[in-house]
């Protein structure tokens, strides 16, 4: 069996297509249950963080294995395959132990080095052993993971190169300021009482915010987190639990908003958020002067058969004769919109004049020239007017996926919203510290280690096969032998005994030391099939050696 993960992360795909593609508790269980169940695959585990889904298995075949977890994936977040296999990754044998290490000790992260990462490694093991999903291979792999996360913490500053997501957000909300001097005095609202939401209020507690209120669906989860902020003691805040009908009028008085719920739906939607900032300031919270309204009032204009736009999706003042209407169209749709333009085709409110239909379906007809050789206009935004923000009143920090406050809040005036996707964007500018390198040797060193340590135990059932066949042969002739020398006495029959053994086990001793030093080194595990042939082994007798590790590894696992 071979170690193989399928996933994708916000180093492949977009945060539109994670969001999509997020799996809720229950979605995991099933997926893992039906992973085992599939013919490539023995063994399942899933970790799914706020930026990646990742499905490991033990498969028997590499490209089947492939399909069937990516299929699997596909089905169960909801993404048809098409559309989420260009943005799938695929890990195999040591490489994929190596992405695995890599995860755990922060450097595939949004924010290299945070810790936060090793305890989701930690669930997604204890979920797999409670679903008796992992056997041996997984199980020595996560917790192995695991090990090489806190050694690369305890022995390098990995820390120094970044922080927890939340720490990470709080920074972009306070704009690049002193978080502690931003957030004092401050009163905060947690949605959520996970672990990201337990750790958004104790990262707020030690910032120095005055009142963190707890909402959550099951009121005594809010009531035990706040307990829990009430008695630290490496801070003094005032924490209090609210149910989450309660949310719209916490939210009238709160400065800070951290969300993290495992919710499917938006939690907070751009008018509540609105209503809210309105009910704080007693002005109405609008859209920042060039961008769309969070409820646009203006007209529609009426739908025109002959055009190849959507036009009821026309926003206000934007023409759909010109190039940014015609983003992404393909040649044959261009020749149309083209033809519709020159005959002064329905504009939309505000949209240019008949005059300038000419000069549009010129345009138009050479764009669809560029396009019948590049196969496709880019998409391209019309410029936006500049225009100063007002200081934000209310700041919201949403680490769910998919997201729990809608996006359109990023364009409401007195609000600050920083989200998954605006923190992919920050951390690609992130400075990286010199102990990453340091970091990706203790990687690349635990991997070797690693996979010498599979691949000599996945010869150890065919050597003690060997060694159990030996000493059946050996029992077999000191058996033939006393019956045909029935004087010898228990002395002489010892030293016989004695002798055959030594025998055999000097001659076995060599070539089963070599063999399992052979089967450690890459390209080492043909040498179990080469002894198996040799020695004209049974199959079956070798696969009762490992069931009979497996049932030992999984006596011994921790619950």
């Amino acid at each position: 069996m071979s170690l193989l993960v399928v996933g994708l992360s916000h180093r492949s795909a977009p945060v539109s297509v994670l969001e999509r593609a997020a799996l809720n508790a229950d979605a995991q269980t099933k997926l893992l249950h039906d992973t085992v169940a599939a013919e490539p695959a023995t063994e399942a585990a899933v970790l799914a963080t706020c930026n990646r889904i990742e499905l490991y298995a033990d498969v028997d075949k590499f490209h089947a294995g492939v399909a069937e977890l990516s299929t699997l994936l596909a089905q169960h977040s909801g993404v048809g395959l098409e559309e989420l296999t260009p943005y799938l990754y695929v890990h195999y044998e040591d490489r994929a132990a190596h992405h695995l290490f890599s995860v755990a000790c922060g450097l595939d992260s949004m924010v290299v080095g945070e810790g936060q990462i090793l305890g989701q490694i930690k669930d997604s093991l204890a979920r797999a052993q409670e679903l008796h999903t992992a056997g041996k291979l997984l199980n020595d792999l996560f917790q192995q993971a695991l090990r090489v996360g806190k050694r690369a913490h305890s022995e390098t500053g990995i820390d120094r190169a970044g922080q927890s997501l939340v720490t990470f957000g709080l920074e972009q909300l306070a704009a690049g300021g002193d978080v502690r001097r931003w957030a004092a005095g401050r009163r905060a609202l947690v949605i959520g009482a996970g672990s990201m939401s337990s750790l958004a209020a104790a990262t707020l507690a030690r910032t120095g915010v005055a009142e963190i209120v707890v909402a959550n669906r099951t009121f005594d989860r809010a009531e035990r987190l706040a307990g829990i902020l009430r008695e630290a003691d490496d801070h003094a805040v005032t924490a209090r639990a609210v149910r989450m009908d309660a949310v719209p009028d916490e939210l009238t008085r709160a400065d800070v908003v951290v969300s993290c719920t495992g919710a499917t739906g938006l939690v907070l939607t751009a008018e509540a958020v609105a209503q809210a900032v309105e009910g704080r300031t007693g002005q109405p919270a609008v859209a920042e002067p060039g961008l769309p309204a969070v409820k646009p009032e203006a007209p529609q204009p009426a739908a025109d058969e002959n055009c190849p736009l959507d036009l009821a999706a026309a926003q206000p003042g934007f023409s759909v004769m010109g190039e940014a209407a015609v983003a992404g169209m393909d040649a044959a749709t261009l020749e149309q919109h083209a033809a519709w333009a020159a005959g002064g085709g329905t504009r939309p409110a505000g949209g240019r004049t008949n005059e300038s239909a000419g000069a549009d379906a010129e345009l138009i007809t050479a764009l669809a020239a560029t396009a019948a050789s590049a196969g496709r206009i880019p998409e391209r935004r019309r410029p936006e007017p500049v225009a100063e923000r007002p200081a934000p009143v209310v700041f919201l920090l949403d680490l769910a996926m998919p997201r729990d406050i809608d996006a359109a809040v990023h364009r409401l005036a007195g609000v600050r919203l920083v989200d998954i996707e605006s923190l992919a964007e920050a951390s690609a500018d992130a400075p990286m510290a010199a102990d990453v390198d340091q970091v990706r040797r203790i990687v690349s060193d635990e991997v070797a280690a690693f996979g010498a340590a599979l691949r000599a135990a996945h010869i150890t059932p065919t050597v003690v096969a060997l060694r159990t066949m030996a000493a059946d042969v050996v029992a077999a002739e000191i058996a033939r032998l006393h019956g045909r020398l029935p004087d010898l006495d228990e002395r002489q029959r010892g030293e016989i005994r004695q002798a055959v053994h030594r025998v055999v086990d000097k001659l076995l001793h060599a070539p089963t030391v070599r063999v399992k030093q052979l089967a450690a080194e890459p390209g080492g595990t043909g040498y179990a099939d080469a002894l198996r042939t040799l020695f004209d082994l049974d199959p079956e007798t070798v696969a009762s050696v490992s069931r009979a590790g497996d049932s030992t590894e999984t006596k011994d696992r921790p619950a």
